[in-house]
C-alpha cells in the first residue's frame, strides 16, 4: 500500500479529528500531496493541498477550520479538522501527484448534529 489513510470516525458538530496519511518515502518526497473528500452522488472535491514550497491551498468551505501539514521524518501527511460541521461528513482521501497520481483508500468522517 503506497498511501494509507487513517483517523476517520464519528464526531459531534463542533468537534475535531485528525486524519493521517502514511506514504512511502519515494512518494512522499517526490509528490505534491493533498486531501480530497467525496459524498455519495457528488464528485470528489479538493479539501486542502500542499503546493511547491509547502504553501497551502484550502477549499473555501474549510478555510480557518482545517489545517494540512506533514511530518517529513514520518513520511506522513495530516489534516487537522476543527469546528466540524455535518456538511463535512464524507469519505476523505489522501492524494499524491508526481509523475503519476496515487490515491489512498479513503477514511470515513461522520459529523453528527
Amino acid at each position: 500500500v503506497q498511501l494509507q489513510a487513517s483517523g476517520g470516525g464519528t464526531v459531534q458538530a463542533g468537534g475535531s479529528l485528525r486524519l493521517s496519511c502514511a506514504a512511502s518515502r519515494y512518494i512522499f518526497v517526490t509528490s505534491l500531496m493533498a486531501w480530497y473528500r467525496q459524498t455519495p452522488g457528488k464528485e470528489r472535491e479538493l479539501v486542502a493541498s500542499l503546493t511547491d514550497g509547502d504553501s497551502t491551498v484550502y477549499a473555501d468551505s474549510v478555510k480557518g477550520r482545517f489545517t494540512i501539514s506533514k511530518d517529513d521524518a514520518k513520511n506522513t501527511l495530516y489534516l487537522q479538522m476543527n469546528s466540524l460541521k455535518p456538511e463535512d461528513t464524507a469519505v476523505y482521501f489522501c492524494n499524491a501527484l508526481s509523475r503519476r497520481e496515487y490515491w489512498g483508500q479513503g477514511t470515513l468522517v461522520t459529523v453528527s448534529s
